[in-house]
């Protein structure tokens, strides 16, 4: 059997999950939206923590039983703040809420993740958008996609005429992290057009990746945050790796995902 018709079987049952988990997420989508409008006043962090929870747990509900049935077997990531490398096998890292803290201010920039992971390589991703319905997709070696249409990045050439974003990977970051994210901003303010800061981190990726904007980059951050945008802009033409332009992990401690004609730039910025 040739290598070109082992690999078209092996990707048709991923090509298959990749439709139910599209699916998923959006009848999880659907829940957070019914629940999406009036600001969620809190006075207190407790009171903050169960808001969010409130979100993370509606969605759950209906991720959780749906993708264990799609992969029995797959282990499941708790905590969408960790990071680092998982044990081997297959892995769901979902992320119900991202963007929760948005969802509860009444802000429209957040969404529904879940994406495979099998031996640390992310295999399919599916990010949902339920305020617009968009559905974003991606499978290891056959493209990314928004709602089936082909993604491709940007291809600008010139950092200095490009858009570039970041986002805070949590807020109790501690302070070096901090000031470290402070001066990669002054930096790409000096070298790019425009620069955008703002969570979460996915919504910027899905940007890169649909080429609306030229790059994107974070310090620390967690898989759930990262992952399905790294898919989705490597399957989208485009170049990650980590702000120094060495090769992504995620045990990685910083990540720059961009296109091609600006990546070397983009990294060499954040280099200084």
């Amino acid at each position: 059997m040739s290598e070109t018709l082992q690999a078209t079987e092996l990707a048709a049952p991923d090509a298959d999950l990749l439709a139910q988990t599209a699916d998923a997420v959006r009848a999880a989508g659907s829940a957070l939206r019914e629940r999406f409008g009036e600001v969620v006043r809190y006075q207190t962090r407790e009171e903050l923590m169960r808001a969010l929870a409130a979100n993370d747990d509606t969605a759950l509900d209906i991720l959780r039983p749906r993708l264990t049935s799609l992969r029995p077997d797959a282990g499941w990531v708790e905590d969408e703040l960790d990071g680092g490398a998982l044990p081997p096998g297959e892995w769901w890292v979902v992320d119900p809420a991202e963007g929760n803290v948005n969802h509860l201010h009444g802000l429209p920039e957040w969404a529904v993740t879940a994406t495979l992971v099998r031996e640390n390589q992310p295999v399919l991703t599916a990010v949902h958008l339920p305020l617009t319905g968009e559905t974003y997709t991606a499978l290891t070696g056959a493209g990314a996609h928004l709602d089936g249409r082909p993604l491709h990045v940007s291809e600008t050439a010139d950092l200095g005429l490009s858009i570039v974003a970041t986002s805070q990977a949590r807020p109790d970051e501690d302070e070096k992290v901090v000031r470290r994210v402070g001066s990669s901003i002054t930096a790409m303010l000096f070298d790019a057009l425009v620069v955008r800061v703002a969570v979460p981190a996915t919504l910027h990726l899905l940007n890169v990746a649909a080429g609306r904007i030229d790059g994107f980059w974070q310090y620390a951050g967690a898989r759930a945050d990262l992952l399905p945008g790294a898919l989705l802009v490597t399957e989208a033409g485009g170049r990650i790796s980590d702000a120094e332009g060495r090769p992504w992990t995620p045990q990685s401690q910083s990540f720059l995902a961009a296109a091609p004609g600006v990546h070397a730039e983009a990294a060499a910025t954040l280099s200084r």
